[in-house]
Formats: C-alpha cells, sequence, structure tokens
C-alpha cells in the first residue's frame, strides 16, 4: 500500500501504520519464520507494494502460489475482519502486472545462461567439484579465453575437456598440470548434471537482465520464476539465483542513492545457498550482496530461520519481518534468544517470548528510518494481499506468456559458432592434414618400390646379358683356339715339308 512520500505501508501494529522507508528499501532484508507462519503472504503484500511504487520485482514461486499476483484477490471472512484494523475500507483488489520464467521453459519464458557467464567458480559449486577439480576448469575456462574459444553450451564445455587433456603436455608449462583422472570425474559430473535437465539452462540466447527492470502503466513488473520443478535440484536452483544477483551487480550501473530501488531480488529458501558453501563463495556472495545496493538493488532473503544466514551476511539485512519460530529443542531456544537480539529491544513487550506466541499473519517487524539506523521492533499484523492468494489456472498463465513483451524473444535457442564447432573444425583440418601426409607418405613408399623394382629389373638384364656374352666369348675363344691351333698346326706342317721337302728334294 504505497504513499506519495515514497512510504511502504506493509505492517500495522498499536501504534499504526508501519512503513517501510521507500529509500532504505535498497538495504535488504529478512522475511523469517517457521512453516505455515505467513511468509509467503508477506512476501506477496511486500511485491505488491513495490509494484503500486514502481518497483520491479523477482521472484521464485516454489509451489506456484505467487502465481496468483497477477490476479485480482477477493473480500473474504478473514480480510472483512481485518480491513478496520488497518484502516480500510473498500480494499481496491487488483493483480500486478507479471511475467513467468522457467530455466525448462515449460512454465514461462526460457532463462539460459552461457556457460562462460556462469564462469568456473559457480559452475564448481554446481557440478560439486573439489579443490583440484575446480583448479583444472578454471585452467580449461582460462585457455578458452586466450584462444578465442566461445564456451556456450554444455557440449562446448566437455569438447573444451577433451582438447585440453589430449593436450595437456603442451598446456602444463603455462597453466599447469591437467590431470586426465579430475578431467574424467568433471565429464562425469556434466553426464550427470544434464541427466536432471539442467542442459536446458544453457545455450543462447542468453537473458539479459534489464529485462528484469520493466514497468507497465507505472507499476512495477513482478517477475516470477516457476521453481516448482527446479527445487528438485537445490544445488541448480541457489546457483542459478546467484548467477542471477551476479549479473545485476555486473551488468547495472551505478546509481547510489535513489529515492526508491530499482529492482527487489526475493531470494526463497535461501538456506540453500549457503549450505554446504564454501567460506570463499560465501565472501565472495557478502560481496556481491554488500556492493549490489548501490547498483539499486535490494535483496529479500527468505527462510526458516535467521540462523540459515551466516552472520557476515545477516548484518546487512536492514529491514527484518519475523514469524513465529518453534523452539521445541535446547538448540530451537538458542536459534529464538539470537533472534531477538538481533532487533532492537521494544520496552513495552519481552521480543524473545513474543517470537513463541506470534500466530499466523503476525511478525516482529523493524525496518530502517530515514537515517538508515534500525527502528525499535514492533508487534504486527502483516496487511492482506490484494492480490488473488494462490495458484492460477494453466489457461491463465499460458495467457499471460502469449501476451508478454517477451513472447518469442527467448523461447526459441540457437547455436552459433563455438568452442565445439571451431574444435570440430580443427580436428578435422588435423584429420585432413594427417590423411595428406599419410597418402604422400604412401605414394613416397609406392614410388620407392617402383623405383626398387625397376633397379632389380635392369640389375637383372645386366647380369643375364653378362652371361650371355660370357658364354659367346668362351665360345669365340675355343674356336679361335681352335682355328689357331688349325693354322698353326697346318704352318707348322707346311713348315716342316719346306725344310723337309727342300732337304729331300
Amino acid at each position: 500500500m504505497y504513499t506519495d512520500d515514497n512510504q511502504l505501508y506493509i505492517a500495522h501494529c498499536d501504534n499504526g501504520p508501519l512503513y517501510m522507508v521507500g529509500k532504505m528499501a535498497n538495504r535488504h532484508g529478512l522475511i523469517a519464520g517457521a512453516t505455515g507462519t505467513g511468509k509467503t503472504v508477506t512476501l506477496q503484500v511486500l511485491a505488491e507494494t513495490f509494484c503500486e511504487a514502481g518497483v520491479p520485482c523477482f521472484m521464485a514461486d516454489m509451489k506456484g502460489d505467487l502465481s496468483g499476483i497477477s490476479q485480482a484477490g477477493k473480500m473474504s471472512g478473514f480480510i472483512e475482519k481485518r480491513c478496520p484494523e488497518f484502516g480500510i475500507e473498500n480494499p481496491d483488489f487488483h493483480g500486478c502486472p507479471t511475467r513467468f520464467f522457467d530455466v525448462f521453459g515449460e512454465q514461462g519464458h526460457p532463462l539460459r545462461a552461457t556457460i562462460s557467464d556462469m564462469g568456473p567458480q559457480l559452475l564448481a559449486r554446481l557440478l560439486d567439484l573439489n579443490e583440484t577439480q575446480t583448479g583444472i576448469l578454471n585452467i580449461v575456462f582460462k585457455i578458452a579465453d586466450d584462444r578465442g574459444l566461445l564456451l556456450i553450451d554444455m557440449k562446448d564445455l566437455r569438447m573444451m575437456l577433451d582438447y585440453v587433456a589430449k593436450n595437456a603436455k603442451e598446456f602444463t608449462t603455462t597453466y599447469g598440470t591437467v590431470s586426465s583422472v579430475s578431467v574424467g570425474a568433471i565429464q562425469r559430473a556434466l553426464l550427470a548434471m544434464e541427466a536432471e535437465g539442467a542442459d536446458l539452462f544453457f545455450g543462447e540466447p542468453s537473458f539479459n537482465v534489464f529485462d528484469f527492470l520493466q514497468t507497465e502503466g507505472g507499476k512495477g513488473v513482478m517477475n516470477v520464476l516457476a521453481a516448482d520443478k527446479l527445487m528438485l535440484n537445490p544445488k541448480l536452483y541457489s546457483t542459478f539465483l546467484l548467477w542471477l544477483l551476479s549479473e545485476l551487480y555486473t551488468q547495472l550501473p551505478e546509481v547510489g542513492d535513489l529515492p526508491l530501488p530499482k529492482l527487489i531480488f526475493f531470494f526463497d529458501e535461501a538456506h540453500m545457498l549457503f549450505k554446504d558453501t564454501s567460506k570463499a563463495l560465501v565472501d565472495k556472495i557478502e560481496q556481491v550482496i554488500r556492493l549490489v545496493r548501490s547498483k539499486g538493488v535490494g535483496v529479500y532473503f527468505v527462510t526458516q530461520s535467521p540462523s540459515d544466514i551466516p552472520e557476515v551476511i545477516a548484518g546487512q539485512l536492514g529491514n527484518r519481518v519475523l514469524h513465529g519460530l518453534r523452539a521445541y529443542t535446547p538448540k530451537d531456544q538458542k536459534t529464538v534468544k539470537a533472534a531477538a537480539q538481533t532487533f532492537r529491544a521494544n520496552p513495552s513487550f519481552n521480543t524473545e517470548a513474543a517470537i513463541l506466541e506470534l500466530g499466523t499473519g503476525e511478525a516482529l517487524v523493524s525496518f530502517l528510518d530515514e537515517k538508515g539506523a534500525p527502528c525499535v521492533v514492533e508487534r504486527a499484523k502483516i496487511l492482506f494481499p490484494l492480490s488473488q492468494i494462490g495458484a492460477i489456472t494453466d489457461d491463465q498463465r499460458r495467457d499471460l506468456i502469449r501476451r508478454s513483451r517477451l513472447y518469442g524473444v527467448y523461447d526459441k535457442s540457437f547455436d552459433r559458432e563455438s568452442a565445439y564447432e571451431m574444435l570440430v573444425a580443427e580436428q578435422k583440418q588435423e584429420e585432413k592434414r594427417l590423411q595428406k601426409e599419410a597418402e604422400e607418405e604412401e605414394k613416397r613408399k609406392a614410388k620407392e618400390a617402383k623405383e626398387k623394382e625397376r633397379a632389380r629389373s635392369t640389375s637383372s638384364r645386366s647380369t643375364s646379358t653378362r652371361k650371355k656374352k660370357s658364354a659367346g666369348q668362351k665360345a669365340l675363344e675355343k674356336t679361335l683356339n681352335t682355328t689357331a691351333t688349325t693354322i698353326g698346326r697346318g704352318i707348322g706342317n707346311k713348315i716342316v715339308r719346306s725344310i723337309l721337302g727342300s732337304i729331300f728334294k
């Protein structure tokens, strides 16, 4: 219930309305409470109020309930009873301009990111890689960057991993040791993630976060992510939302202090973000949360217990709504006590006791004042939504999707030339080169064999000729010898006869 002086009417206590100061809304916030205490309705009331003020919101819809924010609500006995308490005579029930998104493209516009957009750190978290495997993934990304190879979808990353593994010796000196065992482990993790449908998230067109920052008719657009299926993979859900938050931080310009935020980002089931998360990544998240407010973005964590949020981040959440908590065990009691200590005490009631006494729709509320200091905590009742409480029909959802300005923008994916295509082309060229070399080597060997055969043939003919010549020469020599002998004998006879003839004559 927005007012003209940038005051956001959220709840009502014994002292009257409780307002959130518009220019302090980007100082982040927390909505906490046990299951069934009214967290989802509080989120819906906050989102509606920001919508009226012209501030778009992003929220994940776990069960489909938040889809009702797109339709007008209606009077009920509960609302009729609360109207006099809140000073509201005739509630103006109405829906909010709403766009639906879905990572799997089934219940809304597809939301995609490229592998490069996700980056090695978030991808390592998504794949649940150890430190060594994360280091190799960083090497793979670095080699891809240095060689101008785009990593868009999962086949690009698989091909890049294969390429680096096959050429590990070439990269070891420059980038570090690449273990084929670790590369194999990463490949297996990718296959497992693909089997869960996560491959649909990676590709193009990549989502432009500026499409979240839209208004219609002066009202902020409600960007609702269908998360019922996504929640089946908690790592994918939390990593995806963290990627969106990182993109907002990276893409949006610095704006300083504004009368109202440019976007409110509700991070539901926030405990999933910090479960089994390394200290290095928690430090990175803390940095993003701390700096993103200068981009005009307010982040509101929604979770069952304030203890789900690390202290280093909880300290930045200035606007707080705490619904009832349960304290059945010593650990629960310790959590309640710690939660009470995060509020600025109100002398009129015991904060710790009040946390255990709150009914559905009631909460302890503390917002930041004009100077950024936390107000005294108040025990209050959250306003009722003016939009529908509960899910819409499939037909209503399809109709809203078709009428959205984004209809057709992200629905059809495309696959441009990237690491996979470039490495396949390079591989084919290498295969052609090797084939050509093999063919040339075959020709060379055939030529050598032919020349050797020719040489052997020539040598054989020469040998035969020499043999024939030798036989002829022997025959000639024999003939000559015989002739010479005959002639010699004839001449000798003549000489003898001549001598003897002359003697006897």
